[in-house]
Parts: structure tokens; C-alpha cells; sequence
């Protein structure tokens, strides 16, 4: 169920490399631009909330190795020590440019780049060494972002308000004590604005509208067929925000339906939204026990989301997170496929039980600050 999504790509086509991401989407990147323009650009919020990032899962990172990642409109080297430190800095060298998370060696806590052997430094950004050069000087450096590793995810904070501080990610107790492993993930790319992908959780409505039919009547265009009264999916869903301002908390009760009658398969969600791209979901049957979903939210464009899902359960629980796996697979698909050819409502027509999606958009509004970069398509088309 991985590299789903953009139905106009071929799964073969996508994300081979960031590089790859950038020039397989550019042609439809214009073409998603020029489509809203007539769609009311203006009213979009700014692309890029305020935030911890997850840009990378800590397994395709080993020791020693630097990767390239380019979203959220910047380019990034990240690179792991021999010590396991994860270190995040600019991506081009101030010398002569050169990407040093292509390539680039490290070398104790320093990355060198691969073009002229320059080191830069983890801790700071500051350069180290230039190999033929017996003077370094102090102002040669690039930028150093704050970056944290935790729940096998490697995570990049953004915040255009230097002084706001980053708050801390909880830490899973169960991974740490490995009582819950690794069961799998899969991945989607989505053609809409990063907020729309969680305010979906306060969309109480949408629930019933669309994951009410049976997972297994499909996903892009559930048919009515024998499983349509065979069985269904029940839902009752509760969003609320906290005391602390940048986290929010889903509710939902699910229930598989059979003949309208009979109820079984319950599972109990809770949802903590950790900031504008983080979800932390808990899950308990009371039959087959507790499991774990972590999704992140990841715009590689303005309007181009990458998503992953990673499942985490007991390792006895292998086959039922599999079914589990493929259920929300389809019914991810479900709303993508809305989210891809919808527009974002800056000023929707909303009626008393909308009242949710209200509350989740003065809450989400804690991600956006004076200095966001707003939406501008005539520098977007900028290439």
C-alpha cells in the first residue's frame, strides 16, 4: 500500500529521489496553480505553518550517511553520525553551491562537501576546515535547524518566529520498550493545502458520507453492491482542543455493522494533532488488544502533500494490523480523493453542526503568525 496517490503519476514514477519528486511534479504543479487561481487563491492561509516537520524515517538514515530532502519550500542536508546524532543544516555550500546532502561525507560530527572538501559543523553550522586554506573564517557558515529523533521518525522544526521556542513530541513508551514493533506504513501524495489533510478530523459530518460503506466495496469510488448491506462502518467522532495550544484531540468509536443489525469489530480511537502536520493515533480493541499509528504531513510543494502512516502493535498482532493496514488504506484513499479535486473555502457557508470544523480553524490558526509566507502563484511559478 505505499507511494499511493497521484493518480495522474505512475506508482514507479514517484519519489525515487527528492530531485525526482521536484521534476516528475512541476508540470502539475503549474497546472494545479493555474487551476486556482480561478478557484480563489487568495483565500488560502500561507503554505507553510509554523512547526515540527517529520522529513525523514529514522530507518533510511544509518550511521555515517547523509540524505538531501527539499520541502517546505528549503533545502536540507540531513546526516546521521557514527554516534547515531542526527544533525540538520542547508543543503548548499557557501562556497560555490555545491548540494552537500548528495554525496556529502561525514566525518565525526562535521559533513564535508563534496565538491571542494569543506566541513561544516553539526552543532552550529560553522565551517571547520577548508583543506587547502590555513585560515577559516568565522563568518563562513550555513544555517543549522533544529531537528529531533523520536518515535523512529526525524523530525525538522519550521517556525518563521525565531524566537518561539519548540515544544517536545511525546515519546511513545510502548516503542521505547519495544512492546509495540514495527507492522508497516504506506504513503500518499495529495494535491490540496496542508491544513485540509487534518481539519478532516473535525469534519464530524464527513464520516458518514464517506467511510460509512464497507472498506472492501473500494476506495476512489465505493460501489453499491451486496457489501453495501452486508456490511458497514459506524462511526461517532467528538474534536475538541486542549490546554495546551498546539495540540487538539480527536475522538471516534467505530463499529463494523453487519445486515443493519448486528455490531462487532469495535475500536476506540483518540487522536492527539501535535502541532499543524503530527498525528499521534491510539487504538484499542477490546478484543484483539492496543496498536498505534503515527501519520506526518509533509508538503514537499505548497499544494503537495507527502503523507505516511506508520503502524506500530504487538508482534502477535501482525495479521489483524494487516487488514488494518489495508482498511486505511482505502479509506484514506476515500478522502483524497475529494481533497485532490476540491478548493480550499476561506469563508465556508457552515451550519450549526459544522461547529467543529469552526473551532478546529481558530485552533489551527496558532500555526500562523504575522511573518508566514503567504500564498504568492506568481512567485510559486517561479522555476
Amino acid at each position: 500500500m505505499e507511494n499511493k496517490g497521484q493518480d495522474r503519476i505512475p506508482d514507479c514514477q514517484i519519489l525515487k529521489t527528492e530531485k525526482n519528486i521536484r521534476n516528475i511534479n512541476k508540470k502539475m504543479a503549474i497546472n494545479r496553480l493555474k487551476n486556482n487561481r480561478s478557484a480563489k487563491t487568495k483565500d488560502l492561509p500561507p503554505p507553510y505553518p509554523n512547526g515540527w516537520y517529520g522529513v525523514l524515517e529514522s530507518s533510511m538514515l544509518s550511521a555515517g550517511k547523509s540524505m538531501y530532502i527539499s520541502c517546505l519550500g528549503q533545502h536540507f542536508a540531513v546526516y546521521r553520525t557514527q554516534a547515531h546524532k542526527v544533525y540538520v543544516l542547508d543543503t548548499y555550500c557557501p562556497h560555490l553551491g555545491a548540494n552537500m546532502g548528495l554525496s556529502g561525507r561525514v566525518v565525526g560530527d562535521n559533513i564535508e562537501c563534496p565538491f571542494h572538501k569543506w566541513s561544516f559543523r553539526g552543532i552550529d553550522g560553522r565551517c571547520t576546515n577548508i583543506p587547502y586554506s590555513s585560515c577559516v573564517p568565522s563568518a563562513i557558515k550555513v544555517k543549522k535547524w533544529i531537528s529531533t529523533e523520536v518515535n523512529d521518525h526525524i523530525f525538522i522544526w519550521y517556525n518563521v518566529e525565531d524566537l518561539e521556542q519548540p515544544w517536545t513530541i511525546p515519546i511513545s513508551d510502548e516503542l521505547q520498550t519495544k512492546q509495540f514493533v514495527y507492522q508497516g506504513r504506506n504513503e500518499f501524495y495529495v494535491n490540496c493545502h496542508i491544513q485540509e489533510i487534518p481539519e478532516n478530523g473535525a469534519d464530524l459530518a464527513h464520516f458518514a458520507a464517506i467511510h460509512k460503506k464497507s472498506f472492501m466495496s473500494g476506495c476512489i469510488d465505493a460501489k453499491e453492491n451486496f457489501l453495501t448491506n452486508f456490511a458497514r462502518h459506524d462511526w461517532k467522532a467528538s474534536w475538541s482542543a486542549t490546554e495546551d495550544k498546539h495540540i487538539a484531540e480527536v475522538k471516534l468509536c467505530h463499529y463494523i455493522v453487519l445486515f443493519n443489525k448486528f455490531k462487532f469489530f469495535k475500536i476506540n480511537v483518540t487522536g492527539k494533532q501535535l502541532g499543524p502536520s503530527y498525528v499521534h493515533l491510539f487504538l484499542h480493541s477490546p478484543i484483539f488488544g492496543s496498536f498505534q499509528i503515527f501519520q506526518t504531513i509533509t508538503p514537499v510543494e505548497p499544494l503537495l502533500q507527502k503523507v505516511v502512516h506508520r503502524f506500530y502493535a504487538p508482534r502477535l498482532m501482525a495479521p489483524i494490523v494487516k487488514i488494518l493496514i489495508c482498511g486505511e488504506s482505502i479509506m484514506f484513499e476515500r478522502d483524497m480523493n475529494i481533497w485532490d479535486h476540491k478548493i480550499y473555502r476561506g469563508n465556508p457557508q457552515l451550519i450549526v453542526e459544522d461547529s467543529s470544523v469552526k473551532k478546529f480553524r481558530k485552533w489551527y490558526s496558532n500555526f500562523y503568525s504575522v511573518n508566514s509566507d503567504g500564498f504568492n502563484i506568481s512567485e510559486t511559478l517561479q522555476w
